[in-house]
């Protein structure tokens, strides 16, 4: 009598059936190459005929392993937004576990610790990415191994994960910054950004956007002049801030969509003759910022609740391992108390609108 195996069976038979194939490729160090065998097209489309069976009303698995992979570990944002994935993975009776780099921009680190992942067979991976392309060949390999791989915070190429798990909608983020520093400046004066790594797929679209919104009319007193890089590291964002006052003194503002740049640049400003002179906005966590927007140094910033968005990546991982979801648009999943959310195009889900962080409510914001 023939049976029909469950997908969560399938799956793990697929994991294992691979795992001495992924070692063997760890040795080799084939990590960015390599063609694509029959028997990889036959276990992808295993996946892919898994995958176009959602249901719904599935039940959450539970002892699953959920991996986050952040884009940088010790990163005081990488550290909130990976508590609350932790505190999701356990409240839905699943492991946690929290690998990565200790720099922004080890792309290869982050390929060897997917690669890491997939031969120890984790159910899942939660990866905020360093670069959209670079972690491709080891993701599509996970997922032909039956890992369930969700992107948040920054973003693969779309078919490099199953689903991307936005702060908010990237349109939004980019338009917005650039209104606030437009406010901070009646609308006239040089300003410049100050960006995370230059190959950082949400910094990049952010920008993206910012340069369309600067195109309106409205705008057109506002002149962008560069936009400088530093590698979401403290050090370099702060000479990086320091560099471009040097080098443009008529600057009026700086953004920076990045937690560790803008701390960086509030640090810079805070101690020299451009405090209160040279406006600042961007992306910045309350706890770093609240000594800056108190003492004068930055008037408004935004940001999402980073714990949320790490619990909506597990809750998310989750449902795609049970089957509740696959990452195609129009489906919707009950993420706990974060509520019901609807997967968009390219498998794509909003946390939400962002916050803006002013004198006047920053006190009210513990992260």
């Amino acid at each position: 009598m023939s049976r029909t195996l469950s997908p969560s069976v399938t799956a793990r038979t697929r994991r294992l059936s691979a795992a001495l194939a992924v070692t063997t490729a760890l040795v080799l160090g084939v990590t960015a190459c390599g063609g694509t065998t029959k028997d990889d097209a036959d276990k992808g489309a295993a996946k892919s005929n898994a995958a176009g069976k959602a249901d719904p009303n599935a039940a959450t698995k539970k002892g699953l392993t959920v991996a986050f992979l952040p884009k940088q570990v010790n990163n005081p944002y990488f550290t909130t937004s990976d508590k609350g994935g932790k505190k999701a993975v356990e409240e839905l009776g699943s492991t946690y576990k929290e690998v990565g780099t200790s720099s922004g921009t080890d792309t290869s680190g982050q390929v060897s610790y997917v690669n890491t992942l997939t031969q120890q067979q984790a159910d899942a991976i939660a990866v905020s990415a360093q670069d959209p392309g670079a972690l491709c060949t080891a993701l599509k390999q996970a997922m032909k191994n039956g890992v369930s791989v969700v992107t948040y915070d920054s973003d693969t190429k779309v078919d490099c994960r199953n689903i991307f798990v936005s702060q908010a909608s990237a349109e939004d983020l980019g338009r917005t910054q650039v209104q606030q520093m437009a406010k901070q400046i009646g609308n006239k004066g040089e300003i410049a950004i100050l960006s995370a790594a230059q190959t950082a797929t949400n910094q990049n679209t952010w920008i993206d956007y910012m340069k369309d919104e600067l195109e309106k009319p409205e705008y057109k007193d506002i002149k962008l002049v560069t936009t400088a890089y530093g590698d979401d590291d403290a050090q370099k964002s702060f000479q990086q801030t320091q560099g471009l006052l040097q080098e443009h003194p008529k600057l009026k503002g700086i953004i920076s969509p990045t937690t560790v740049g803008i701390k960086a640049a509030a640090q810079y400003l805070s101690g020299s003759k451009y405090k209160g002179k040279v406006k600042l906005t961007g992306l910045g966590t309350p706890n770093d910022m609240r000594a800056y927007v108190k003492n004068g140094t930055v008037d408004a910033f935004e940001l999402w609740d980073p714990a949320k968005l790490g619990a909506l990546a597990a809750h998310t991982a989750v449902a795609l391992e049970s089957g509740r979801i696959t990452g195609k648009e129009g489906e919707q999943y009950k993420a706990g108390d974060l509520g019901e959310f609807t997967i968009g195009k390219d498998g794509v889900v909003s946390l939400g609108k962002p916050t803006v962080f002013d004198k006047n409510n920053i006190d009210q914001f513990k992260f």
